[in-house]
């Protein structure tokens, strides 16, 4: 409707976990290299948490793309509400395998030779399991058991563990005490800064195809950065009914009154309706990065995080 308008090929802001548009803060940065490490050195269980809508599910589908890239193969379970049998059918119907019986045992038996199958063949097998918040404490503990598929020197199956905060909370639990000592790697996603807000809409526009003039003014970028407080999927609500808001208007750039309307549509009006200037100012100075598209490249799934030795060390032995 308004791409023609501003100059768009494509809507920039839709909140479907796009890879194509994963922004690279320092923080997701480190998040994907811990994510990419911990599977490529068969750790284990890895734990991603953050807050809602703070971009985990986007992340793991860059993982994916990386993933197969790298010849791993990969099994995504992004509905947890489920029974230990439908987290097994689901399993095996995602890594493609088939299993005449239906009993428990049976498929762990077919699964560990497929497992061990791959592992001569110099394939990573991988489990990503999203928000895992939602898990049992019963399914929590057959995840666990899973580790137990290994040689004497390798774990078979890298699991990937990712929730919102309430996961941390879940596996603070005693019954949970042997998971949280298996989980090697714990990483995190965080709400942007103001600079990263800026970044993160000039990006998403960019890829969509804008160039020259700005399409939000200065103004705009700051209230889109008070209403969301650094929350992605805000930032794409704000902005995706901002633009629609601003051809209606027949206006360029998109203003802050335009993005003040929206927050009060979506009720987000509770947030400060501005940033102080030295606010915006002071988080502006905190550094700039690239965003190279090369997210699962070969130094990405051979370097470690910095630090390793010290995440490694927040799971307890």
């Amino acid at each position: 409707m308004y791409q023609e308008f501003f100059g768009l090929r494509e809507d920039p802001f839709r909140v479907n976990p796009d890879p194509r548009y994963l922004y690279l803060t320092p923080s997701t940065r480190e998040a994907l290299a811990s994510l990419a490490y911990g599977i490529r050195n068969r750790f284990g269980i890895i734990l991603m948490t953050g807050e809602v809508g703070t971009g985990k599910t986007t992340l793991l589908n860059a993982l994916l793309d990386g993933l197969r890239q790298a010849r791993a193969v990969t099994a995504f379970i992004f509905n947890t509400r489920l029974s230990v049998d439908g987290l097994f059918d689901c399993l095996m119907t995602d890594f493609g395998l088939l299993c005449e019986s239906q009993t428990k045992s049976e498929k762990l038996s077919r699964l560990n030779h497929w497992l061990l199958d791959r592992f001569r063949a110099g394939q990573t097998a991988v489990l990503i399991l999203d928000e895992a918040q939602n898990l049992s404490v019963e399914m929590l503990e057959e995840i666990r058991l899973l580790t137990n598929l290994e040689t004497s020197t390798e774990k078979l199956l890298q699991i990937v563990l990712s929730g919102q905060p309430e996961l941390e909370k879940k596996l603070k639990r005693t019954e949970l005490r042997q998971l949280r000592q298996r989980i090697t790697i714990r990483c995190r996603t965080s709400a942007l800064s103001a600079e990263e807000t800026q970044g993160y809409v000039e990006k998403r526009l960019s890829i969509a195809g804008a160039e020259g003039q700005p399409i939000f003014s200065p103004e705009a970028i700051r209230n889109v950065y008070a209403y969301s407080q650094g929350i992605p999927r805000v930032i794409n609500i704000l902005c995706e009914h901002a633009l629609i808001h601003a051809f209606a208007d027949q206006m360029r750039p998109v203003s802050a009154a335009h993005v003040a309307q929206v927050a009060k549509d979506f009720e987000l009006d509770s947030a400060e309706s501005d940033v102080p200037r030295s606010s915006w100012e002071r988080q502006k100075k905190a550094g700039d990065w690239g965003t190279s598209p090369g997210m699962l490249g070969d130094s990405a799934l051979s370097s470690p995080p910095a630090p390793v030795a010290a995440r490694r060390g927040e799971s307890e032995r």
